[in-house]
């Protein structure tokens, strides 16, 4: 029975209906891209897996909560949680709306701002590494490819709204 286990991952039968899913083929690099990236940056408190939502707020200064949920595919009630914790580590400040006071704006703090900026060297650092060996149109092609998913992704979930 021994020589039953199978002792190498890649001796393992990967099933057609998985080796020719676009879905899970993403949720496993996502995984993987997730855990390289991890192990490599220190220092940043959980800022590093939060890093596309902290740009988002970089380039849109006083984004309202709801907003930013969205643009992050997030419901509010689960945002909220993560900027609290941003907040505490000093990247982000959420601020009243002065013409509605239900809004919450969120803002990147000028500590946050900065350290930010050291965060992005090392997500270059790892972009470099994981499109290694892909050639500037294959990257563009790749990065077209999952723009249409997102798309597809976003107007399916406007359909659910």
């Amino acid at each position: 029975m021994m020589d039953d286990i199978i002792r190498d991952v890649a001796a393992l039968v990967e099933p057609e209906s998985l080796r020719t899913s676009v879905s899970y083929r993403i949720r496993l690099l996502q995984i993987a891209a997730y855990k390289n990236f991890e192990a490599k940056v220190q220092g940043f408190g959980t800022a590093p897996r939060y890093f596309g939502m902290l740009k988002i707020i970089e380039a849109n200064p006083g984004i309202p909560q709801s907003r930013l949920a969205e643009a992050i595919f997030l419901d509010r009630s689960s945002l909220v949680p993560i900027l609290v914790s941003l907040t505490k580590e000093g990247w982000v400040e959420r601020r009243q709306d002065a013409r509605d006071k239900r809004v919450r704006l969120v803002h990147l703090t000028e500590s946050g701002a900065e350290r930010l900026g050291e965060l992005q060297r090392e997500v270059d650092a790892h972009e470099s590494a994981m499109a290694d060996g892909l050639s500037a149109g294959e990257r563009d092609q790749l990065l077209k490819l999952l723009g249409r998913v997102d798309d597809n992704l976003r107007r399916a979930q406007e359909g659910n709204a």
